[in-house]
């Protein structure tokens, strides 16, 4: 991974298409959702827009970080966090989605005032939105702990998707040069926004080619300790890497995601 710094999006403006823009998790068990990241995180909630059933807004001091919605008791779809990027045009990005290969699940819809949405997967599979902001631009606040500081596309060969996220978002591409390191860290003007991490036979089968957002905290080994206390589960331990300490976890429902303090 590499530290978005700057992020477009923030101080009341919206955000440079193609940059990630909002996270969201739907899940089965809302109460229980919001307690366990409010606790983790420090996250405060507020309503947020009902088009797709109940959602909250996770706040952090007054910002607003990411999205938790309920899902219908009849769809057993699996929980993981989504990302969201950023568009001017959501209808043509929709189609652009399509034309490169990928689907679109859900929409282009309105989410009532806040914006107009999509939730699409690229030719592998992977899952993300699109967002393109009208009252709510997205996440308000990041490199601070309990914000998402990163979002990596874990999949089985980078070069084979790179493109489509390419056409579909205008991202340049940086590969890392490396005979046994697949990596390919995405662009928008020049700054680093995301990245897409080949594995290989890697993969988890049970998964398949998904998104992983990253999670800034104070203390890592910290965060795991007190994870575990609120019935989250370990996946990867704490390691240290050049970005900073990193540990992969994953909730009580099962959304997996990252944690990371990152260097300066």
């Amino acid at each position: 991974m590499t530290e978005a710094r700057g992020s477009a999006g923030l101080n009341g403006t919206a955000h440079t298409p193609g940059t990630p823009c909002w996270v969201s998790l739907m899940v089965h068990g809302m109460a229980a959702t919001q307690e366990f990241y409010g606790d983790l995180f420090g996250w405060e909630f507020q309503p947020g827009p009902q088009h797709l059933g109940s959602y909250v807004r996770a706040q952090l001091d007054g910002q607003e970080v990411a999205g938790i919605g309920q899902l219908p008791p009849d769809r057993h779809l699996p929980i993981a966090w989504t990302p969201y990027f950023a568009s001017d045009d959501v209808d043509l990005t929709a189609e652009t989605v399509r034309h490169c290969g990928g689907t679109v699940g859900v929409g282009p819809l309105d989410a009532e005032d806040a914006g107009r949405l999509a939730i699409a997967s690229d030719p592998a599979g992977a899952v993300f939105g699109v967002w393109q902001a009208a009252a709510h631009l997205g996440t308000g606040i990041t490199g601070v702990p309990g914000t998402p500081t990163w979002n990596e596309l874990i999949t089985r060969d980078s070069s084979g998707v790179a493109k489509f996220y390419e056409t579909v978002f205008g991202f340049e591409e940086e590969p890392v040069v490396s005979a046994d390191f697949d990596y390919i860290t995405l662009h928008i003007k020049g700054r680093p926004v995301a990245g897409i991490h080949g594995v290989g036979n890697s993969l988890p089968r049970d998964r398949g080619p998904h998104w992983m957002t990253y999670f800034e905290v104070a203390d890592v080994d910290a965060s795991l300790a007190h994870l575990l206390d609120l019935g989250g589960h370990v996946l990867k331990p704490a390691r240290d890497t050049p970005h900073g300490r990193i540990a992969t976890v994953a909730d009580p429902e099962g959304a997996v995601f990252s944690v990371v303090r990152t260097t300066s």
